[in-house]
């Protein structure tokens, strides 16, 4: 049959689908079927009720309205986009005299179930994640937000994967201008394939090769549902559990889905730990080379008989010293990570007590040097999400800490806060409500108010309906 031959002809390896011959009635036709992909039961169904239907079926659309009822079935006469429908896992249907196809909804891929996400456990909330299932994610979003004013729009990126991408927002409340830029964006990508929600972020933000992240990432419903409400759009790719949020401000990278399920004092309180911990983190080991190398009279006179004593003997300078330590920390943290689960917490607590005991014993580094390596690796954590960052950014600090001193290192600090103040991407400035001051987004920033509080939507976020609450 030509029509078969057609599809059979777009393969490299034609024996990837199969061909299940029939006969309805005076009529014979071809089912063309993935094993690998559609159902093995819904093909079964298929056959049975085509080999068994009574209706006198003569066009192509009696099949779909006489012998398929209870399926999803569409005709379509482009041979590429049935090519593309089989390779997702439908079934195509071919009739005698029919140059055209029923593409019929067979579907079936094998999928984890929702569970807890492993990047945002909370004590409190919701515990649902998404998975690799588009259909799957965009249900547990819908069924956040039950409102014909969510509106999901359809693409495929990727010449060759034809990877399903999801635009969401909600239509009353996200800018038309956001949303019209961040659909050209996407439409201009020309790639071979997407993988991975990351495959699209390079191609929507505003400074590709920046350290810092401009765009959202979650994989958690409520927390992409409560930034839908905000006025920012998420974008799901199929295969990928994490969704993309736009405009992005870095004042989220401080705020966590579970402040918002706790006492609002507390959450307060530790959103200011998250604050001191990246600074912390980010100057401490540049400030403790500095008073070394430079400023040593701004060290109380007791810690500095301390530290003398730690550093006596020591073949290496307090800057070697403590980008030797920094390096060693980063490379026990990025094993561990790698490392099988069953060792890899093991490997992370000897590597760092053995090593660091045997370093220190054998008066290769100092204890005052692992002391504040580890006090700055400890309190990165606490804003995981800029982890590549802040690492590579704490040790440029020390390399100018130990070389040009403590105004080196504010210098250093200050031009990267200006580079921070200039970032802009969709009409929503990178540091806002600081600059530019937003107090009414105050509520939200350091602070964190109760629900009924909150009255407004971010003003920092462009959005065209401000009123969230009456």
């Amino acid at each position: 049959m030509e029509t078969v031959q057609r599809i059979l002809d777009k393969f490299s390896t034609p024996d990837n689908v199969v061909s299940h011959e029939f006969k309805c009635g005076k009529k014979s036709g071809v089912l063309i079927v993935h094993p690998d992909l559609s159902d093995a039961a819904t093909v079964r169904a298929v056959i049975f009720a085509l080999e068994h239907c009574a209706a006198k079926l003569s066009q192509l659309e009696d099949f779909s309205r006489y012998a398929l009822l209870e399926y999803d079935v569409k005709i379509s006469s482009d041979v590429d986009d049935c090519v593309n429908k089989l390779l997702n896992g439908d079934l195509l249907l071919c009739v005698e005299g029919e140059s055209r196809y029923a593409v019929i909804n067979a579907r079936s891929y094998s999928t984890r179930g929702v569970t807890e996400p492993p990047t945002e456990t909370v004590m409190r909330g919701p515990r649902e994640g998404f998975i690799e299932d588009l259909k799957t994610n965009l249900s547990l979003l819908e069924r956040r937000l039950k409102t014909p004013d969510l509106a999901i729009e359809r693409m495929e990126i990727g010449r060759r994967s034809k990877t399903a991408v999801a635009l969401c927002y909600l239509s009353s409340v996200a800018d038309e201008r956001v949303i019209k830029n961040v659909k050209r964006r996407l439409s201009k990508i020309d790639i071979d394939g997407i993988v991975d929600s990351h495959y699209l972020v390079p191609y929507i933000e505003e400074r590709p090769l920046s350290l810092f992240n401009q765009t959202g990432l979650s994989e958690k419903p409520d927390i992409v549902a409560a930034k839908l409400l905000e006025g920012r759009v998420a974008i799901f790719v199929d295969g990928s559990p994490m969704v993309v949020t736009l405009p992005f401000v870095m004042v989220e990278e401080f705020q966590s889905g579970e402040d918002y399920y706790q006492r609002s004092t507390y959450g307060t309180f530790v959103r200011l730990l998250r604050y001191m911990g990246l600074i912390l983190a980010l100057l401490l080991p540049g400030l403790y080379v500095a008073l070394q190398n430079f400023h040593y009279t701004l060290i109380p006179v007791r810690f500095m008989i301390t530290l003398m004593t730690a550093i006596k003997g020591l073949p290496l300078s307090p800057l070697a010293e403590t980008v030797f330590v920094l390096l060693l920390f980063e490379i026990i943290r990025e094993a561990s990570v790698r490392m099988p689960r069953a060792v890899g917490m093991a490997m992370s607590i000897v590597g760092a007590l053995v090593l660091g005991e045997t370093a220190v014993n054998a008066g290769i580094i100092s204890s005052p040097a692992v002391m504040v390596t580890a006090l700055s690796s400890i309190a990165l954590f606490t804003v995981p999400s800029l982890l590549g960052a802040m690492s590579v950014l704490r040790i440029l600090y020390t390399l100018i800490g130990g070389l040009c001193g403590l105004f080196g290192l504010i210098l250093a600090a200050l031009f990267t806060l200006h580079y921070i103040c200039a970032l802009n991407a969709y009409d929503a400035p990178y540091l806002a409500p600081f600059t530019p001051l937003v107090y009414g987004d105050f509520k939200d920033a350091i602070e964190r108010s109760t629900i009924p509080v909150m009255k407004k939507r971010p003003k920092s976020i462009p959005n065209t309906n401000p009123t969230r609450q009456a």
